[in-house]
């Protein structure tokens, strides 16, 4: 066999050896050795967060408030366009987007990428409202897939974690990959669900200097899952991204409260000494007259 065939065929095998590994990201390596507590991305062996009952979904929908920007309401994708880069996918010209309305709601259209606000947000709450497919075919990963992408910070996830095993930190409002939800807060599939997200981006002193990290707080159905969770995040300000994982996933009543300023403290008056006051001496009693 002459040598050229048997060095192709070497780097045939080779190149399977790493679609292989490449297929397996979620693997734990033999050889690790983590601290108590530590695990790797996408970690098997990560136990998974403690299931807990959230409230009916009959809390929803929840109106905005009074000074919210609100991005859906049922009618129109205006507040959107289509991101032509998130998939690599030829499409219309245009930026608009091709997802579907149907009875006031957001449908993933698969294949079509993603969707991400015109309007780009300082620190800002955001509120988000969802549901997986009521009808079960798949499991793991391809179970109700989606995503929450905040510009600068980690994927939320999406997903139907309802008695649907994952790795941990890839479940339903993870922030996929870094790290779990505290509790596991899913509804069944179909019903509807909520995130509820205070964005804190970063601040910086005059000369640009941070001053403080962006951080991350998110309520999935009204429960905290994530609390001032600190980001490598230096963006000024965040678009929010919606993810087309292929998967029929529904969205409605998305708003954004833009934070403001946080108000200074009171300022306390300083302690005063209180003046005591001594009272005058009684007078001295007149001598006693000798009979």
């Amino acid at each position: 066999m002459p040598f050229t065939t048997v060095r192709v065929r070497c780097v045939a095998v080779a190149s399977l050896a790493t679609v292989a590994t490449l297929l397996a990201p979620h693997a734990r390596p033999d050889d690790a050795a983590l601290a108590p507590g530590l695990y790797y991305s996408h970690d098997q062996a990560r136990p998974r967060p403690p299931v807990i009952a959230p409230a009916s979904d009959a809390t929803l929908p929840q109106p905005p408030p009074g000074d919210a920007i609100v991005l859906f309401d049922g009618k129109n994708l205006d507040a959107w366009k289509r991101e032509r880069s998130s998939l690599g996918i030829e499409g219309p010209a245009d930026d608009t987007p091709t997802w579907q309305i149907e009875n006031g709601e957001i449908v993933v259209e698969p294949k079509t990428n993603w969707i991400l606000t015109r309007q780009s947000f300082p620190s800002c709450q955001v509120h988000i409202e969802w549901a997986t497919p009521s009808v079960i075919k798949h499991r793991g990963q391809a179970r109700g897939n989606s995503g929450v992408f905040l510009s600068g910070f980690n994927e939320i996830q999406i997903l139907d974690s309802f008695e649907n095993d994952t790795e941990a930190d890839s479940q339903a409002a993870a922030l996929y990959g870094r790290k779990p939800p505290r509790v596991n807060a899913s509804r069944k599939p179909g019903e509807w669900q909520s995130f509820d997200i205070i964005a804190e981006l970063a601040t910086f002193d005059s000369k640009g200097r941070m001053e403080r990290p962006a951080r991350l707080t998110i309520l999935h159905n009204g429960v905290v899952v994530h609390h001032a969770v600190e980001s490598r995040n230096n963006a000024r300000k965040m678009t929010l991204a919606l993810q087309d994982h292929h998967v029929p996933v529904r969205f409605r009543n998305i708003w954004v409260r833009p934070l403001g300023d946080e108000p200074t403290d009171a300022v306390q008056p300083p302690e005063q000494t209180p003046t005591v006051t001594t009272p005058p001496p009684a007078p001295t009693p007149p001598p006693e007259k000798t009979p």
